[in-house]
């Protein structure tokens, strides 16, 4: 999956500045958390994709050193364990941008203090 840039939904957009506000993380931590929620929750599938009008990321502000890790997450919870045909690389991006519109969905409502992030965490 290549991208230099990501937009996400207005909506999401606005969850997480309040979500900034209550938990005190930055932006792209959030979305890590929201992602990862998110395809713990399945699949997003083919459904309506989110708009393009708010936040813009870069690439590697958004995951990191774990794009790769995240990429890979994203096929294997989308595609499964061996699709048939890959998906190409835009209907990933779409799927990116949904499952983060989903998680912050489910993120601004989980997380009402820094706590209630660390409790989303599995402890090791």
């Amino acid at each position: 999956m290549h991208y230099s840039k990501l937009k996400i939904s207005a909506d999401a957009t606005s969850k997480l500045r309040s979500l900034r506000q209550r938990t005190g993380l930055t932006p792209n931590l959030l979305c890590r958390v929201a992602l990862m929620l998110s395809l713990e929750e399945g699949r997003i599938g083919d459904g309506v994709s989110p708009d393009e009008e708010g936040s813009e990321f870069n690439a590697y502000t958004l995951t990191g050193e774990y794009g790769g890790l995240f990429a890979a997450l994203l096929r294997w919870v989308e595609e499964g364990p061996s699709p048939e045909e890959p998906m190409d690389n835009g209907t990933l991006l779409t799927r990116l941008r949904a499952h983060i519109h989903r998680g912050v969905g489910t993120l601004s409502v989980r997380a009402k203090s820094p706590s209630d992030v660390l409790r989303l965490v599995p402890a090791s």
